[in-house]
């Protein structure tokens, strides 16, 4: 995911709303700070119908990128 494709990608997640619950990282290899900008989009429109997101398997490098841009906590990465 980088911003080549960031934006499809964050329509397509916010298109299938009922898949962005649980959103599995063990495949995210190739990324840069653009995920998460794609996260918190999910994240907030989850909010907005009272839900929230779960960010399983994250890679360390996606945890730090969280953490120096202080959303960790926002996606449950802290």
């Amino acid at each position: 995911m980088t911003q080549d494709n960031v934006l499809q990608l964050e329509k397509d997640g916010l298109f299938n709303l009922a898949t962005l619950r649980v959103v599995d990282c063990c495949n995210l290899k190739d990324f840069d700070s653009t995920v998460l900008t794609v996260l918190l989009a999910w994240q907030k429109k989850l909010q907005a119908d009272g839900q929230q997101i779960v960010v399983q398997n994250a890679p360390e490098k996606l945890i730090v990128l969280a953490g120096v841009y202080g959303v960790a906590q926002l996606l449950g990465l802290s």
